[in-house]
């Protein structure tokens, strides 16, 4: 089988091609030409040259991993965003349709308004609150025009690798003697190893059993806010030995409105992914496990 994965240096894209191996030859592609196997294009604003790379390489999948994620930046580059996450999921939706090729997507629980304290599922309604938002579910409804299409809605991403929250906090924890975060937006934060690995099971069945294609939630288990995120990943960093000059007491609760940013974030991210462990029999871990072992990773390899 022959895998085309887009978004080669991203945060779940690094993942991906470790956990995608096992299924077939994996083409990996970067951003930037100049970076790829003969020049294929990865850059999902160029519409031609993407089109022209699937129909070169003729995968069995396409494994997007690429998005525009900028979620304030997107305010005021709509275009853009629009054309990362809505324009370039609805060509690449097209060609492998036209090749008869599965296709997998990742989205956000940004698609939702935030409003309650339930767990959000599949079949809820979707109202985004940024322009971010509102592309991603726009994407969602392009790839889905490929019947044999597989996304999954996840949430708070994080890794050793690139930048996210918990490296923010680390640095800085060791540059500052009080902090505050934010206490009333909830989620999971979800290590974009756990959701490579799970990627690869579910892909593994869906294309055995096309029944099962579809949209799902994925994030791991248990639930916090920022604040709480923030305590831990500062307790156990000052427990893996780590110099930190912020003390556990001086990282301080604050509301979003008092935190000002371009695009409004929904406070209520829980995404209910009974569904998709109990089809694909995948269990989802507590999110304290890979946060506990990402950073026990960064304090090794010195990747802040």
């Amino acid at each position: 089988m022959k895998i085309l994965l887009l978004g080669r240096n991203g945060q779940l894209g690094w993942e991906l091609q470790r956990s995608l191996a096992p299924l077939g030859e994996v083409i990996a592609l970067a951003s930037h030409a100049q970076d790829n196997p003969n020049e294929w294009c990865g850059d999902l604003t160029d519409l031609d040259g993407l089109r022209q790379t699937v129909r070169e390489i003729a995968p069995d999948l396409v494994v997007n991993a690429a998005a525009y994620t900028a979620v304030d930046k997107a305010q005021t580059e709509s275009d853009k965003a629009y054309a990362v996450n809505a324009l370039a999921p609805a060509l690449l939706a097209e060609e492998t349709q036209r090749l008869g090729a599965w296709l997998a997507h990742y989205s956000t629980d940004y698609v939702f308004d935030g409003s309650g304290e339930t767990p959000w599922r599949e079949s809820d309604t979707c109202a985004p609150l940024s322009v971010y938002g509102a592309s991603k579910r726009q994407g969602e409804l392009e790839i889905a025009r490929n019947p044999k299409h597989l996304i999954l809605r996840t949430s708070w991403v994080y890794a050793a690798r690139g930048s996210n929250f918990a490296k923010t906090m680390l640095r800085l924890g060791a540059e500052r003697e009080e902090l505050r975060v934010i206490d009333d937006q909830i989620g999971a934060p979800t290590g974009a190893d756990l959701l490579a690995d799970a990627s690869a099971q579910a892909l593994r069945q869906a294309m055995a059993q096309p029944a099962l294609a579809g949209l799902y939630h994925c994030a791991a288990a248990g639930q916090t806010s920022w604040h709480g995120y923030a305590q831990f990943v500062l307790q156990e960093a000052r427990r893996l030995g780590m110099p930190l000059k912020v003390a556990p007491e001086r990282v301080l609760p604050i509301q979003s409105a008092q935190y000002s940013v371009a695009a409004p974030r929904p406070l209520n991210s829980r995404l209910d992914c009974s569904r998709f462990g109990d089809i694909f029999s995948i269990h989802l871990p507590f999110w304290q496990l890979g946060v506990r072992r990402i950073l026990q990773e960064i304090v090794e390899t010195r990747q802040l």
